[in-house]
């Protein structure tokens, strides 16, 4: 035996050293972990593929260090990161310097930065929403939302509407089935919230100024709007419902609204006032409202030059302009009416 033991020596060490690598290999594996501890993740080369097949749903903002959009940009994901993490189904937030890997940045087609994609079950879609940290977890909550959301009670459908929020249109249908509004639930699924109430009170319809059902309401709660469809439910009545209601009836026209009108093909007809907010204005808001109620093939909307001046200069508005100005615009000429 006493023979034997220095061949023992060389396995020992082998053993040992083996063993100890293991240990060490385990702590960095660990150490690196990526988790959905409510922080935003740093991602890069090495680590980018295990993120987006390790979670369900993560938004990634791909940066570069010197860019100052990106740099406004950090602090609002840093606060929007802890919200969506503690959803039901979590939302992980993360950032790459692609200015660093450029691998990333050319095999996600990168063309400027901040680029934003989120990525579900690890396939990526563009996002071009808002960016403040309570309007990013408004519009991200929707991507992990049901298509069409089903309500049992009363107190269900005030549940989802105060979870909804206030940035994008509602629509409540009454006694209707699902599958009659699924499809377009899913076609618009990033613009607007989609439920159906199963079980409901008069006094809940009586809420939404439903007298019967069948019946799909609109609402946006933004604009103290509301509007009610009761068919019929087939064809190409319910979409166009639909995405008549995207917009309210008298769309305020900035920078952020005029988003709104990217994918709509109607014209819009386009009152340009002094003071959005004075009592003349707002008379006349009315007026633009009830317009659109008897014409949905256009878009009627306003202008104020005391909030959005700079913006009214391109209609050709200064300060010699006469008030109000109404042009039909169909988002790349304008015309006089």
């Amino acid at each position: 035996m006493k023979q034997q033991l220095p061949f023992l020596f060389p396995l020992i060490i082998i053993i040992l050293v083996a063993w100890g690598s293991g240990q060490t290999i385990g702590c960095s594996a660990e150490k690196n972990e990526l988790k959905a501890d409510g922080s935003v993740l740093e991602l890069d080369d090495s680590n980018f593929e295990t993120a987006i097949s390790t979670f369900d749903f993560i938004f990634v903002d791909f940066y570069a260090p010197w860019c100052g959009h990106c740099q406004r940009l950090s602090p609002e994901l840093d606060l929007a990161a802890p919200v969506l993490a503690n959803l039901e189904k979590p939302i992980v937030i993360a950032k790459v310097n692609a200015d660093k890997f450029r691998r990333l940045a050319t095999k996600y087609d990168l063309d400027g930065f901040p680029t934003l994609k989120i990525f579900t079950h690890g396939h990526p879609v563009d996002y071009y929403g808002p960016r403040k940290a309570d309007l990013l977890v408004r519009f991200l909550k929707k991507f992990v939302a049901p298509d069409v959301s089903l309500l049992e009670s009363d107190g269900a459908i005030t549940n989802f509407v105060e979870t909804a929020g206030t940035y994008f249109p509602i629509y409540i249908g009454f006694g209707l089935n699902e599958s009659m509004i699924l499809e377009y639930a899913i076609k618009y699924k990033k613009k607007a919230w989609f439920s159906v109430a199963k079980d409901f009170s008069e006094e809940a319809m009586l809420a939404y100024d439903v007298y019967k059902a069948p019946a799909l309401v609109a609402f946006h709660p933004n604009y103290n709007e509301r509007n009610v469809f009761y068919g019929p439910f087939e064809d190409n009545f319910v979409e166009d419902y639909i995405k008549q209601n995207l917009i309210p009836l008298a769309l305020p026209i900035n920078y952020d609204t005029i988003k709104l009108l990217n994918d709509d093909e109607r014209e819009v007809v386009l009152t340009v006032v002094e003071d959005e907010s004075d009592e003349k204005s707002l008379a006349l808001i009315r007026l633009l409202r009830a317009a659109a109620s008897a014409n949905r093939d256009l878009v009627f909307g306003y202008l104020g030059v005391k909030q959005w001046g700079e913006f009214a200069e391109t209609f050709d508005v200064n300060k010699n302009t006469e008030l109000p100005k109404m042009v039909v615009w169909n988002k790349n000429e304008e015309y006089l009416i």
